[in-house]
């Protein structure tokens, strides 16, 4: 199963600030990273979101 393409969304302001990939076949789990938020200016978690096509 080939790379797909994700949204990372900040848990506490709902910014959408990153896009990168995963392999559903190895993380079928949604991704939860910590990532800096320039909207609230510190590390937040951002969730997985669905690409809009």
């Amino acid at each position: 199963m080939p790379q797909t393409k994700i949204i990372l969304q900040c848990s506490e302001c709902g910014m959408r600030n990153y896009v990168t990939t995963k392999n559903r076949q190895n993380v079928p789990d949604n991704l939860t990273l910590s990532k800096f938020c320039p909207k609230c200016g510190h590390h937040t978690k951002h969730e997985e979101k669905r690409l809009r096509r």
